[in-house]
């Protein structure tokens, strides 16, 4: 019979503390989910304000003599924060300052620009509503769209929800039949091979060699075997690609021009500019609130008729609220550091351009800044940089790398778009296979592997070869 009985065992376990998790989360945060992170700790802590950034966080430090949370050193730590703090804001508006009403006449002028975005559905119940549908039928046609995914392809088939829903399946036809009338042509459909056929009809090509060969064969279709299609269908190969060619003019997603992610736009938390000569990393701070702790709590714990619980609430806020603001000064002045590193190691992209990226990892960029490597992942986390090429996710340019034959190293980046430029340019009707490419790269100093070319070659959403080939 086992023995029964209780035991006591020690181990040891990291407990991250809730300012530790909250200088973290500020540390991840991009900037728009900071200002709303800022405006919450406002909320709920009334010792906190927005004030202009040339005002010093020194006055929001009690002058208390009784206060024992603030100490000498504590004090000295936050005078230098507060000169840290200042001057960095000072620069910033300094290097601002030049091009800040062009900068505002800009974004005036896209403000201005920007239409609102029609959603599918809202275009689509316009439609109906200038029908002359039967109330019966508008209202499965409102049914099936609210069914219709982002493609604008019905989510679920016809009979699956005429059974969900116990919804006559002659009813659902007749709806999805004046639902596919509409304008996108293809929408409202079940599968791609219904979406193209919609479409075909729409441009009276029913009895058309296209139309046979999406009706039929969409697999060999969609997978180029021309050849023998031609045979199946007893045509000229001529005729296969004439018709692939024509197909390929439809539209697969008739919903995609009504997508949100159309009206996406990034502000960049780094601008790099040229001062002097050398490349210098310019942080954005227009959009980031300044904090300070009120006078109006600073007054408050100077007033002897105060009890002791309100001091000690009014202490723990304003402990609170200096260790956001230093919190935020660490993030701005983290990223910044990375920026600046990242800038050193990619000097040839930024003169040349993305074909001359370096290959970078973030244990690099972590030893000299002096902090860990999930540090780095954490702020470079949805933050962007504006180079002279464009705007980039700061994690664009941690990437791995090969060797040349000269010994230099050339970024996983360049290498897909070496591979990108020779498929280009490479002959329609003998495309090159993935072993080709490899060959070719070897010729060009950059010795990659055949399965690596596949890799790349797909993450570009490149087609294999055979896939590519043009038989007209």
């Amino acid at each position: 019979m086992a023995d029964h009985g209780l035991q006591q065992l020690q181990t040891q376990k990291l407990a991250i503390g809730p300012q530790m998790q909250q200088s973290l989360q500020i540390l991840q945060a991009p900037t728009l989910e900071l200002r709303q992170i800022i405006q919450q700790e406002i909320e709920i802590n009334p010792v906190l304000e927005l004030e202009a950034p040339e005002t010093s966080i020194q006055d929001a430090i009690p002058d208390d003599p009784d206060d024992r949370s603030v100490d000498d050193s504590d004090i000295d730590a936050l005078t230098q924060m507060d000169d840290e703090w200042r001057e960095y804001w000072q620069q910033s508006r300094q290097q601002t300052a030049t091009r800040r009403s062009d900068d505002q006449e800009r974004w005036q002028f896209l403000m201005d620009s920007i239409v609102a975005q029609t959603t599918l559905q809202e275009h689509l119940l316009s439609q109906l509503h200038t029908s002359d549908a039967k109330p019966a039928v508008a209202e499965q046609v409102e049914f099936l769209i609210g069914n219709l995914d982002d493609r604008g392809f019905l989510n679920t088939r016809i009979d699956d929800l005429s059974l969900q829903h116990a919804i006559p399946i002659d009813s659902l036809q007749a709806a999805k039949k004046l639902l596919q009338s509409f304008d996108p042509v293809g929408v409202g459909s079940e599968d791609l091979r219904e979406c193209l056929l919609v479409q075909l009809e729409r441009l009276g090509k029913k009895q058309s060699l296209a139309w046979r060969l999406v009706d039929q064969y969409i697999d060999d279709l969609a997978n180029k075997r021309y050849p023998i299609l031609a045979r199946k269908l007893g045509v000229p190969l001529e005729q296969i690609s004439r018709a692939a060619d024509f197909i390929s003019t439809l539209d697969p997603r008739p919903a995609q021009r009504f997508s949100v992610s159309s009206n996406n736009y990034v502000t960049p938390d780094v601008v790099v500019e040229r001062q002097g000569g050398e490349w210098v990393a310019v942080m954005t701070n227009d959009d980031l609130p300044h904090l300070r702790i009120s006078n109006t709590y600073k007054d408050l714990l100077s007033q002897p008729s105060n009890n002791g619980e309100v001091r000690n609430y009014v202490r723990d806020k304003i402990r609170s609220g200096k260790f956001l603001i230093r919190s935020i000064h660490q993030r701005q002045q983290t990223i910044h550091r990375i920026a600046t590193q990242i800038l050193k190691y990619q000097r040839e992209f930024l003169e040349k351009g993305t074909n001359f990226l370096r290959p970078l990892n973030m244990a690099t960029v972590a030893d000299e800044v002096g902090v860990h490597e999930t540090t780095v992942s954490r702020a470079i986390a949805g933050k962007y940089i504006a180079t002279p090429h464009g705007v980039f996710d700061m994690k664009f340019f941690f990437s791995h790398g090969v060797k040349t034959e000269s010994g230099d190293d050339l970024s996983n980046t360049s290498v897909k778009n070496a591979i990108a430029d020779l498929i280009k340019n490479e002959p329609k009707h003998k495309p090159l296979s993935d072993d080709k490419l490899a060959k070719l790269l070897d010729g060009q100093g950059i010795k990659v592997a055949r399965r690596t070319v596949a890799k790349y070659r797909e993450a570009l959403g490149i087609l294999p070869s055979h896939l590519r080939k043009s038989f007209s």
